[in-house]
Formats: C-alpha cells, structure tokens, sequence
C-alpha cells in the first residue's frame, strides 16, 4: 500500500490538532527518508499524506562561485574495494567504513580467492601476516549465518550487508589513524524459510597512509551496542530477501569528499545518483536535522531540486518541530532531564531502478536508530528497517532529489540471545562527531 494512503496512527502524548497541522506539504515528497525510519524507532508516528504546494520562501542556492564543478570523478573500486580517499579525518572515516563493509560482503566472506584479493588492495604492507588467517576465520563463522536454516550454503542467495551507523575517529595525523564504528550486520540466506538475522558490533580500524591511500594496519571487532527492534516492525520472510542478494543490489561506497559537513557534487552516471540518494537519507537521519534548523536548511539546498526546495523545506520543519515537541527537547538536542536526542541512518543495500543521464530512481535499504539516551530513560533507542525510493534528477551539474518515498519495510530477524544496552549507553554514538562519512 502506498504511505501517503496508509491510515494514521499517532501517539497518545501528541494532541490531534497539533498532530493534523504537521501533515506533509510537498507534492510527490513524502517525509525525509532518514526521518521516517527514525521515527520508527523513536516510537512517534507521522501522516505520510500529500498536500498543496504551498510552502515559505525558498532557501536561496548556492551562489555561481558556489556551484558544483561538473567534472566529478567517478568513485574507484579495486578487486571489489573502493579506493582512493582524501588524507583527512573524513577521508579516513570513510576508508574505515567502506573496509568494514566489504570485509562483511557475501562475496569477502564465501569466496577465498576474492577474499585475498580484497586483502591484497586494502592491507598496508605493515599488517600483521596472521591477517588472512584470521579473515579465514572470520568467513568460516560466518558460513553457518549465512546458510540459514537452508540445506547448504548458496552464495547467489547469501544476505550479507553491513551498515555503518556511526564513526569516531579516536586518533588523526596526516600518517596514521584510529577510528572506532558501530555497525549493524544483516546475514542469512533468502533460500530457506528462516529470515536473515541482525546483529550489531564494534569494529575498530587502525589505518596508515600509504603509497598514496589509506590502507588497513590491524582490525578488531567485538559486540557492539545492541538496540532492540521498533516495536511497530515485524520481520519479513526469508524470501522477501531476494532482491539484495549478490548482483542484486550494491553496497554504498562512502568517499569522505564532504565540505563543512554536507556532500559535494556527484559523477554523472547511475553510480553518482545512488550516492546522492544515500547522502541524502544519511543527512536526513542526523540528529541535526531535528535540532539544528541553520544546518537543516543548507542540507537541503545541497540534497534537493530547487522546483520541490520550498515546500520540503516547510514539510522538513515541521518534522522537526514534532519531533522536538513530542520528545520535549530543547536547541540543543537534550531533554529537560538531561537526555540526549539519538538518531542514526545508515545504508545497507543500493539498487538502481531506472536512470538516464537527466533523471534516476534509487531504492535504498535502510537502517535507523532513533530514542533518547539518558540515565531516566525507560526506552532505549531502538532500530528500524525501511526501504526507501529515491527520485533525483541532474541540475547545476549533480544529482538533487526531487522526491522520497517510503516503500514496504524489509525487516530481519532481532539478534538472539544478546541483552539491550542501557538507554544511556547510546550517548557515545549520538553526537555530531560520530556521524559516518558521506558517500
């Protein structure tokens, strides 16, 4: 059933006048994607309904000396590994990320040969030789996830994908670093009858500069915080899976190319609209977008076509002012009690749906973490799966969206057996310094 025709439902704490006068007001533009899944988690339901197309003033483009230069490399993917990334703190957030998430990829964790290959692109020539045992060693745990409850394991049907839901860089200087990530892991098979399964870890990068590029020196990682699942989501069927399979769908490759915080222009091809999609859900899903209205509007000239800006704009404010009435929060994201606004998207899976050199339609699965962390919390912050469409056009020489939709849900299983972190665990993920690079 398409969102804008879905019934309403709101929680008991928001008045129903205040609720109806935040209804959405951009044409063809459903709420951001990024605040959608987060207002999954955050338990806070919100009408997905269409409106007129009126809205404020527009937010003025970036002038002429501003405007995106038209020549914007493509991003490079060697032996399956993205290379070739800026020698900054953003640079070396994304190099972390992207080596996470490949190291996760059906195709690292079942196939040996591309597997060493990977290792051969993204180690530093320093790394400890005992790095390909224990990549080995990592696939073959791996193998009984990705399986399932199916007879053998089928690599065609293996779910394997990796979210990046936050990023601290814990040491930097233009030779070496350190960055810590909390990620979300979704493994299984779409052969069997049991859904993939979620999971969460810490993985921590030590990088080096080398010949050029960002390369691996150790990798570690462990449990990570564990957020329980929206409580408005069930889980999906095995086979509803199918369509993020290898060759199905792409993994976002994060480029660390951000100025002041906001992406830069996009490639010209499928590759650069996919990023642009992602940049955009990502931005959507920072904590920022609901507490920092300066900030909200400069993301949104940089991610939306000026013909939808204004009434996204309007539509994008009044999110927010729900969120911060709802949850009681003041300018700087806390409650009165001292709890801190939580919110994270990352993506799992990319896939094209139709694309010229004017116009593309991206779908994206998703990843949120939405909630309030703090010591008098009694709900912590909790996870929602969404799949979300992208529409974008080609203006001012890049990719703008020019409508976000939410599709249906495409939920795995909860992790087994692992307790719910603290409520006020999640503070260590939900500044504005955690936020993950952009693609």
């Amino acid at each position: 059933m398409p969102p804008h025709t879905r019934p309403e439902r709101r929680p008991a704490s928001v008045p129903h006048d205040d609720f109806t006068k935040k209804r959405s007001s951009a044409k063809g533009w459903g709420i951001a994607a990024g605040a959608v899944a987060v207002f999954t988690a955050l338990g806070i339901a919100v009408s997905l309904s269409t409106g007129g197309e009126t809205g404020p003033a527009p937010v003025s483009a970036p002038s002429a000396g501003q405007k995106p230069k038209k020549d914007v490399a493509a991003a490079q993917v060697l032996d399956g590994v993205p290379i070739g990334y800026p020698r900054t703190a953003a640079g070396a957030k994304a190099a972390a990320a992207n080596f996470a998430t490949v190291r996760g990829s059906t195709g690292f964790l079942t196939d040996a040969s591309s597997r060493r290959r990977a290792l051969a692109v993204m180690n530093a020539q320093t790394a400890d030789r005992s790095a390909t045992a224990e990549a080995d060693k990592a696939a073959g745990r791996a193998a009984t996830e990705l399986r399932g409850d199916a007879k053998k394991l089928d690599p065609q049907q293996a779910i394997s994908r990796t979210g990046v839901l936050s990023s601290r860089v814990l040491a930097f200087d233009i030779h070496k670093s350190a960055i810590r990530l909390w990620t979300t892991t979704v493994r299984g098979s779409a052969a069997g009858h049991a859904p993939p399964k979620g999971g969460f870890q810490s993985v921590t990068v030590n990088l080096l500069w080398e010949k050029g590029d960002w390369k691996v020196a150790s990798l570690s990682s462990g449990s990570g915080l564990v957020a329980p699942l929206s409580t408005q989501q069930a889980t999906n069927a095995a086979s509803d899976f199918s369509e993020y399979a290898p060759g199905q769908a792409a993994d976002p490759v994060l480029r660390g190319t951000d100025e002041g915080g906001l992406p830069g222009p996009y490639a010209r091809g499928s590759g650069g609209a996919r990023a642009a999609a992602a940049n955009a859900v990502v931005l959507y899903g920072d904590p920022r977008f609901f507490t920092d209205a300066a900030w909200r509007h400069r993301m949104l000239v940089v991610t939306t076509a000026p013909s939808v800006r204004a009434a996204v704009i309007e539509d994008a404010d009044s999110t927010a002012q729900l969120v911060a009435d709802n949850r009681q929060l003041g300018d700087d994201g806390k409650t009165a009690d001292g709890g801190q606004l939580v919110t994270r998207t990352a993506v799992l899976a990319t896939r094209s749906l139709s694309g010229s050199d004017q116009a593309a339609s991206v779908e994206l699965w998703t990843v949120s973490v939405g909630g309030i962390a703090g010591a008098e919390e009694s709900e912590r912050p909790r996870v929602a799966f969404q799949r979300m469409n992208v529409d974008l056009v080609w203006v001012d020489g890049t990719w703008k969206t020019t409508a976000v939709t939410q599709g249906e849900p495409l939920v795995p299983s909860p992790p087994a057996a692992e307790q719910a972190a603290p409520a006020s665990r999640f503070a260590d993920v939900g500044g504005v310094a955690d936020a993950s690079a952009l693609a």
